[in-house]
């Protein structure tokens, strides 16, 4: 059983910058691929970034490259989403879920077993 709680959500304005963090609880994260997912209201759930089991691997949507990065400290049990340049199209509850013993980064929901409750991102233009 692995559980994951969000933080570092807030209110930024357009251009600025946040850093969320995932703090996981249980064994498997440390094997396990990680990722961040963002949902707006009245929108579905969408893939933001994901990474493998030891950090080396990473995959981004599109509509994130070169703002967003996703890294992971396995002593510490935590992964990080730093983002950079946000946009108003940005805001959403972000998630972040973990694969539970499978290594490699994907990009379909499907695929994570874990799940947090989210915080909440919102930039104002």
């Amino acid at each position: 059983q692995v559980q994951l709680v969000e933080s570092g959500g807030g209110l930024v304005q357009a251009g600025g910058s946040l850093r969320l963090s995932c703090a996981a609880s249980g064994r498997t994260f440390s094997s396990s691929a990680m990722g961040w997912f963002r949902q707006a209201p009245g929108k579905e759930r969408e893939f933001v970034a994901a990474i493998n089991w030891a950090g080396d691997s990473t995959v981004y949507a599109d509509s994130v490259k070169g703002r967003f990065t996703i890294s992971r400290d396995n002593a510490e049990n935590t992964a990080y989403l730093k983002m950079n340049s946000l946009k108003p199209e940005d805001t959403a509850n972000y998630y972040c879920a973990v694969r539970g013993g499978f290594g490699f980064a994907v990009r379909g929901s499907e695929n994570y077993k874990y799940w947090g409750r989210g915080t909440q991102v919102t930039v104002s233009s």
